[in-house]
């Protein structure tokens, strides 16, 4: 296979960089929600924790909802910069508006901050989408060497983690910098990360659009998805492997956002641990998990990528069973924990996301067509479906438990040994059910190097002989 046209799939550092760095935004945004949201609707807004939970489903779903059909759209896209750029470029500013406007709080009266936090949600998502999804599909574009998108992948997760990272330590700084006004230590959080996450996504524009060209001299003959919408998803619903990626990435991303949604908690009210504290716990995730993707990366050429998703999450799933075990007092353990779950948390990244333009490649084998974004939206759509009711369900579950919501400018209120309970279970037991699941699919993924090796034979023999 080391022949004229694979040298050709290579990518220069520059690009990859610029890639990479279309991540940046979204991940920012995205870790402040997961790790903050729900703490902020219960602790600073006031709301109980089963409204708190349905306002967060309810977001989760519509975000899933419109995954698909901007998909389609941008599948079906003909403009000059090529299929996936406008929408990058035409969303990046409504985006950094919108998440600026989770993190206010305009009123004390609750059916009203639930609709305001509903509607600002909504709008939200749908801005993460018309950002992300096109960004996302651009792997395949990029390139169609396997190792090489398993390299790329490193790039844009590395900045994802980084960009995770990165948010914590502005969230530390802030919280610190604004003692004792939670409303106000939001409100500028929301507004510095704003600010941040637009910049980069023009970056990857600037940065990939001429090896994205060059790879799509004629968009147009691309455009191929006249197919009803419907007729789509059957044909990609009907591809084995797809299903076997969407089935490990769900399992992989409620394992790293149920626990980043409880961790709060758990840092303050299980282990009575300063607020403070909790940004140090993430990071310490975090700035493992970006360390671990290049070893990852490295490991994965000679292992494969399935090898490598077995060794981080039982890595990953020791960690998690810890965390239900640990008692208060026990902070060198937490931190301990904390850096083997680092371990695996990398792979859930790094993998699910390196095995999907594998599947595009298959689908366009066996159709003759290419729809990065239909399959792309709905690995997508059904993760955030699984998400929006797995957060949902622990916040009715705190709910029920008896957990206590923070009255704004109060005390944090002792919480009853019910609800301590539930945000053990959350943070342990729970994500690792999931975690197993993922395992046994991965090892059914039947799509290896060879196999993907043969698929771009075909391919490029199909292409010669027409």
């Amino acid at each position: 296979m080391n022949n004229p046209s694979m040298q050709a799939q290579k990518l220069s550092f520059w690009t990859k960089l610029a890639y990479g760095a279309g991540d940046l935004g979204p991940a920012i945004c995205a870790n402040v929600q997961v790790f903050f949201l729900l703490y902020f609707f219960t602790n600073v807004a006031g709301l109980p924790a089963g409204i708190a939970g349905s306002i967060l489903m309810i977001g989760k779903i519509s975000d899933a909802i419109n995954d698909p059909i901007i998909g389609v759209m941008s599948d079906r896209t003909v403009h000059p910069w090529g299929r996936r750029y406008p929408w990058m470029v035409f969303g990046a500013i409504p985006f950094g508006i919108l998440f600026f406007l989770q993190w206010i709080v305009p009123s004390t009266n609750q059916s009203f901050l639930f609709g305001y936090y509903v509607i600002i949600g909504v709008l939200f998502n749908i801005a993460y989408t018309v950002v992300n999804l096109p960004y996302a599909a651009l792997t395949p574009e990029l390139t169609q060497e396997y190792n090489e998108r398993t390299s790329l992948n490193s790039f844009r997760f590395a900045f994802s983690i980084g960009g995770s990272i990165l948010s914590l330590v502005i969230a530390q700084l802030i919280f610190s910098l604004f003692k004792g006004n939670p409303i106000q230590q939001y409100l500028v959080l929301g507004i510095v990360c704003a600010i941040i996450a637009v910049l980069p996504i023009y970056w990857c524009f600037f940065g990939t659009r001429k090896r994205t060209l060059s790879n799509n001299k004629k968009p147009e003959e691309d455009n191929n998805t006249n197919l009803p919408i419907v007729e789509q998803i059957r044909v990609a619903f009907s591809n084995g492997p797809f299903l076997f990626v969407i089935g490990i990435y769900l399992c992989s991303w409620l394992g790293v956002q149920l626990t980043a949604s409880i961790l709060p908690y758990f840092v303050v009210n299980w282990m009575k641990l300063p607020e403070a504290t909790f940004p140090q716990v993430a990071i310490t995730v975090q700035g493992t998990a970006l360390i671990m993707l290049f070893v990852w990366s490295l490991l994965s050429k000679k292992v494969g990528k399935k090898a490598v998703y077995f060794m981080g999450v039982c890595l990953w799933i020791i960690a998690q069973i810890g965390l239900f075990f640990i008692q208060p007092g026990q902070v060198g353990l937490m931190y301990f924990l904390a850096v083997i779950a680092g371990f695996g948390i990398s792979t859930a990244y790094l993998v699910p996301w390196s095995m999907i333009p594998d599947v595009i490649d298959l689908d366009e084998l066996n159709t003759g067509q290419r729809r990065e974004g239909i399959f792309y939206s709905f690995m997508v759509f059904l993760q955030k479906i699984g998400l929006a009711i797995g957060l949902f369900l622990v916040g009715i579950a705190l709910d029920i438990a008896g957990f206590i919501e923070n009255i704004p400018g109060q005390p944090t209120p002792t919480q009853p040994e019910s609800a301590l309970f539930a945000i053990r279970v959350a943070i342990g037991p729970l994500p690792t059910i999931f975690l197993v699941v993922g395992l046994l699919l991965a090892y059914l993924y039947p799509i290896t190097r060879e196999v993907h090796d043969q698929i771009l034979l075909q391919l490029r023999e199909r292409k010669v002989n027409k």
